[in-house]
């Protein structure tokens, strides 16, 4: 059993009623001795309601709006006094004797700050899920992929990633970190709202010379797209928006304008593919984003050269030197036991 009161169970839900009360029942049944919170985002379905009824006894935090995704699990740990907490998405289902292997992790080492379980599909429980799957890395232009996970091509779970490895990032779906280190490094960007915001805060924790891994002795599964669907053309613009952010507040000087340059090629070569499709609106929506960067970037400059300061690592070896854009479609490797480089 998990010593009492050392790791709170952070449970974030905007209109999510169906989720909890399909998922919410696991986290109670195999979290013995972790607390466990609901923080409600100013749902306007019945989710409140439904908490109060069907969870009385679960510890329920009422936001007064929408905060999103990253400032409102800022505020709920503004809250929390536990060592450790663990950022978990309301459509996971978690298995006996999840938390026990992570918090075993950060326990045996305090350089590592945080950690990730294996991420597998709910709906097709024998492959990984996109989101997070057995730990991310990031490419040398932003893009993230994850071993058992490279853009669209998702693998079947042979135990092929059993072994703990050090990742460059966590997924924000079910995330155990230090909450001293979440709180030093900032927490969250709020003004990303949802998406790549983990990865950003993951980035801030490497750059600091910290460990992240994934332990996939602890095994959930995950729904994925519950708030937004792999087709809304917002999740594509908060995805490109939010990642030029995050390269812009933390890419090293020497590197800053080659690859953003880079990326606004890029970034306009998947407009022009999506036009090319007939998917005007996702066309538009990465428009609007790198307008949109350029906008907010001027407000991140006091943040960049922040996080520049407290680098102890400007070389992270899970950010890989080479575009994994051009591995996956020029030289054909879908898979990450393809990528020889890491």
């Amino acid at each position: 059993m998990i010593p009492m009161c050392k790791v709170t169970v952070a449970i974030l839900n905007y209109n999510g009623e169906e989720m909890l009360g399909r998922f919410l029942p696991s986290v109670l049944q195999n979290s013995p001795g972790a607390r466990i919170v609901v923080a409600d985002n100013a749902s306007t379905d019945g989710s409140v309601a439904f908490m109060k009824e069907r969870f009385p006894g679960v510890e329920l935090v009422l936001l007064d709006r929408n905060y999103g995704f990253a400032e409102g699990y800022n505020r709920v740990i503004e809250h929390i006094g536990t060592e450790y907490v663990l950022l978990l998405n309301s459509d996971v289902e978690v298995t006996p004797g999840w938390l026990e292997p992570l918090m075993a992790a950060l326990d045996a080492d305090e350089n590592v700050v945080a950690c990730q379980p294996k991420v597998l599909d709910y709906k097709r429980k024998s492959h990984f899920e996109y989101a997070g799957a057995a730990g991310g890395f990031i490419d040398r232009y932003g893009y993230p992929f994850c071993r058992g996970r490279i853009f669209d091509t998702v693998e079947e779970d042979k135990g092929q990633y059993d072994t703990v490895a050090d990742i460059f990032w966590a997924t924000g779906a079910a995330l155990l970190i230090r909450t001293a280190a979440y709180r030093d490094a900032g927490g969250l960007d709020g003004r990303f709202f949802a998406h790549m915001e983990e990865i950003d805060l993951c980035w801030r924790l490497r750059a600091r010379g910290h460990r992240i891994v994934c332990v996939p002795a602890s095994t959930v599964y995950h729904v994925g797209g519950a708030t937004l669907s792999v087709g809304n053309p917002r999740k594509s613009y908060l995805n490109f928006r939010n990642n030029l952010l995050m390269l812009y507040k933390n890419l090293p000087s020497d590197e800053l304008c080659r690859v953003m340059a880079v990326r606004c090629v890029l970034d306009y070569v998947a407009a022009l593919k999506f036009a090319l499709g007939g998917s005007w609106a996702h066309c538009r929506a990465v428009v609007r984003a790198r307008r949109d960067f350029r906008r907010m970037k001027n407000d991140y400059m006091a943040v960049r050269e922040a996080n520049l300061a407290v680098v102890r690592a400007n070389e992270i070896k899970e950010r890989t030197g080479f575009s994994i854009l051009w591995s996956y479609h020029a030289k054909g490797k879908k898979m990450y036991a393809q990528l020889k480089d890491l």
